[in-house]
């Protein structure tokens, strides 16, 4: 294999505060790194040294002359107006891609990934779309080396899959930044992991995931019994160090700076161990109702257009349900529904008297400007947890938040840290039914791993709504997997929900040509709609889905405390949120429209 890139002992720091120091990797074709670490520990600042957008502070990245290498940001942003296929099209042409052969890559990638209007325009695409879009306009320039910096954030299962797929099929070496473990898991060659904890900042050993975490363990426990064995040495030469001056003979020097070498070693190595973790825990409230909530023969969605139909389920305490299903599947519905936001279209939804609920939301929304205390304690200098009143620098410290960062706007935070906030104020919060929408979001293995034991030991209901499988096969004991066309299906786990999915993909009939022969497209259904009905109609998924993501985000918007004490602001965010709603009622109104031309 051809060695493509090299890092020799590059180190990159933020004031006097080092990321890594003294990190050495190759690439060569056909490898996959899969590269993680704690928050902070400088992973993203390592993928863009390795794309060359920063300088280290030290070492070098030395890459073959002529490898082709293209980075995809965390945050995929496109230019306003800017179509799918521009976009494709501007790929080309940074790539020098003949004219020759554009067309049947353009058609190629674009069908693997799922897009089926080319004219879309990209910005106004959902999160997952557009990070699809960022992934498939790096693969039409036919990389060599493709980095990507947490791509599975904003993916969603399905998205998620097929970026698995393509990166298992394809010619070219990648480096990935990823905190989804089964992803880990199914893809990379390798693993490396940025962490201070080793004498180097970095573990780097071949294999997927479960092989690193096998090498992680041997090296731990290598490191304690070195740890066990310096204690030792370090006690002796104490002594030694206690005793007179005449007991110490004539190479006392010599021995006296061993023993310094020796304390100062086995310091570098407790304080690498020195690792913090959030100490989250969720507070149940001392319900003693059994029954939470209880659906019978629910239907779901807008006028025209059910998104599921018929649903019989009873939420009780200690039910951990796991929400599937694609984007505008009805997800987003039926948290609004056990919420009491909106009505169903059919059947009855019974809650509990006096239920709490906690929703944390996937928007996030927290105000930029406000500084870290006032995120974490809006009143006062204190907050009060499970009766205790406890002083917000100490609440914060159970985040991982330095007392110095408490001045600091909520805008500067990372994604991480800003989830971390959000979960924080939650567990404020007593619950008899914890709601989350994609928690996972930006948090780091160690985080996570804390997430799903708070999880587990919640008393109360749990409704979770997450493209991490890991989570999802560990936190339900519930799978609901919902298909945006009424059907709504109990699981034990995610991998049975997959399994039904891909036996419905393969039992759908496939077109017969009038020879008698299989076609190999479907015969569509839409032979009714104009050319420019069809377009509308194949884009109309996605449109929905952006819609309610408008909508998510002006309704959260006229929660935030300023907005609700200042009238003006108040009455304009909710025009704003009414202009939203609109839009989907709209969209759902044509969507139906257009379903009926083709019934």
């Amino acid at each position: 294999m051809a060695l493509l890139l090299n890092t020799n002992k590059i180190s990159k720091a933020y004031g006097v505060s080092p990321l890594f120091q003294n990190i050495t990797l190759s690439i060569q074709s056909g490898d996959r790194l899969g590269v993680i670490g704690p928050n902070g520990s400088g992973k993203s600042t390592l993928l863009e040294v390795l794309a060359q957008r920063k300088e280290p502070d030290d070492g070098e990245v030395v890459i073959r002359k002529g490898t082709r290498m293209v980075y995809i940001a965390q945050d995929s942003q496109f230019t306003p107006g800017q179509t799918v296929q521009q976009v494709i099209h501007r790929a080309f042409d940074r790539a020098g891609v003949a004219d020759g052969d554009r067309l049947a890559r353009e058609a190629e990638v674009l069908g693997r990934a799922g897009f089926d209007d080319i004219y879309a325009e990209a910005a106004k695409l959902s999160g997952g779309w557009r990070k699809r879009l960022s992934i498939v306009e790096a693969l039409v320039q036919h990389p060599e080396i493709l980095l990507l910096d947490e791509p599975t954030n904003h993916l969603d299962l399905a998205g998620i899959e097929w970026l698995e797929k393509t990166l298992r099929g394809a010619d070219f070496a990648c480096v990935v930044i990823s905190h989804d473990r089964y992803f880990l898991e199914n893809v990379p060659t390798s693993m490396a992991e940025l962490n201070r904890v080793y004498a180097d900042g970095i573990l780097h050993v071949p294999g997927n995931y479960s092989a690193f975490l096998e090498k992680k363990a041997e090296y731990l426990h290598t490191q304690a019994k070195q740890q066990d064995a310096l204690e030792n040495r370090v006690k002796i030469e104490m002594e030694w160090l206690r005793r007179g001056p005449k007991a110490r003979a004539t190479k006392a020097k010599a021995r006296i700076d061993n023993a310094n070498e020796l304390i100062g070693e086995l310091a570098d190595i407790k304080s690498r161990q020195r690792t913090a973790t959030a100490d989250i825990d969720f507070a149940a409230t001392e319900r003693k109702t059994k029954r939470l909530i209880h659906l019978e023969k629910v239907t779901g969605g807008y006028p025209g257009r059910p998104l599921f139909e018929n649903l019989d389920f009873t939420i009780t305490a200690g039910t951990r349900v796991g929400l599937v299903g694609a984007n505008g599947s009805g997800k987003t519905t039926l948290l609004r529904l056990l919420r009491g936001e909106m009505e169903p279209m059919k059947g009855t939804v019974e809650r509990a008297d006096g239920l709490r609920m906690v929703y944390f939301d996937q928007i996030r929304q927290l105000d930029p400007n406000v500084t870290l205390r006032r995120a974490l304690a809006p009143h006062s200098d204190s907050v009060i947890y499970r009766d205790q009143v406890i002083h917000v620098a100490s609440w914060a410290s159970r985040f991982l938040f330095l007392s110095e960062q408490l001045n600091q706007p909520v805008g500067k935070l990372s994604g991480g840290e800003r989830a971390r906030v959000l979960i924080a104020n939650l567990m404020l919060e007593p619950a008899d039914v914890l709601l989350l929408d994609e928690p996972t979001n930006d948090l780091d293995i160690p985080t996570l791993e804390i997430l799903e034991e708070s999880l587990l030991d919640f008393r109360g209901a749990l409704i979770l709504v997450t493209h991490d499988r890991y989570l999802l096969d560990r936190v339900s004991t519930v799978v609901l997997g919902l298909d945006g066309q009424g059907a709504v299906q109990r699981f034990a786990d995610y991998s049975q929900w997959d399994s039904w999915q891909n036996e419905r993909n393969r039992a759908k009939p496939k077109a017969v040509t009038s020879s008698g022969n299989v076609s190999a497209a479907p015969v569509s259904s839409k032979k009714k709609l104009s050319y420019q009905d069809n377009r509308e109609y194949q884009t109309m998924e996605h449109r929905v889905a952006a819609a309610e993501e408008v909508l998510d985000l002006k309704r959260t918007a006229m929660m935030d405390p300023e907005v609700l004490k200042d009238g003006r602001k108040l009455a304009q965010a909710q025009a704003e949120m009414d202009t939203a709603q609109a839009q989907v009622d709209m969209l759902y109104a044509r969507w139906a429209e257009l379903e009926a031309k083709v019934s």
